[in-house]
Parts: structure tokens; C-alpha cells; sequence
């Protein structure tokens, strides 16, 4: 399935990456049709220097839920081993988005940690 991601939403992803650094951000994504509209917070979720931690217990059954979104404060896009098991348990879509937090500072991965693309509206 082919994503896109509106710029609102990008753009308040963005900033709130940059309100929680150097801690980690870390939400969930709605979409509708493949358009990802928002950010679902998680109750429970904890972040850190290094990681941020869902209460996955805590995440509604709600199909709308298509993956996560957190940031990376070292700037860096790429999946560490845990992203990569967290991808394979909690959607079809996943962004990483790194300092200093730009609309363009993002990048997209499938459940099995494939780089993809998302194209903005």
C-alpha cells in the first residue's frame, strides 16, 4: 500500500519531536484510505534520551491505527534492531524522523524494515 501523510500532520509530528528533545518522541499514525491524518498518543508511553517505550496494552483496538511514528534525536533515520521488531508487531507504516526536525528530516519504513516512500500533501 502506497501512504501519504498530510503536511499538517507532518509539520505537528515535527514540532513535536522538537517540544520532547532530546527525549524520543513516539505516537501512533491514523489513516484513512492511505492518507495518514494524525497522531494517536499512547497513554503510558515513556520517553528517553535513548528510546521510547509503548504500554502496547494500552493501544485501543481501532483498525484506523496503520503504525508509528517516533524520532531519533542523534538525527539519524535508520531502524535500530528494536524499531525493527516494534514494526512487525504494530502496523504496515512506519516514520522516523531525526534532528534538527525538518519536513524533509523523515524517513518511511514497512513492517519488515524496508525503506518506502510517502509523498506529502
Amino acid at each position: 500500500m502506497n501512504f501519504r501523510i498530510k503536511k499538517d500532520t507532518l509539520m505537528l509530528i515535527m514540532e513535536s519531536a522538537r517540544d520532547t528533545y532530546p527525549d524520543e518522541f513516539a505516537a501512533f499514525l491514523r489513516a484513512d484510505r492511505s492518507i495518514i491524518y494524525e497522531i494517536v498518543l499512547l497513554p503510558g508511553t515513556v520517553s528517553g534520551r535513548r528510546s521510547a517505550v509503548y504500554q502496547l496494552y494500552m493501544k485501543p483496538i481501532d483498525f484506523s491505527l496503520v503504525g508509528t511514528v517516533h524520532s531519533h534525536p542523534s538525527g539519524i533515520t535508520l531502524p535500530s534492531p528494536e524499531d525493527l521488531d516494534l514494526f512487525s508487531k504494530t502496523g504496515s507504516v512506519h516514520i522516523i524522523v531525526g534532528y534538527p526536525f525538518r519536513l524533509k528530516d523523515f524517513s518511511a519504513y514497512d513492517r519488515n524494515g524496508k525503506k518506502i516512500d510517502i509523498e506529502i500533501l
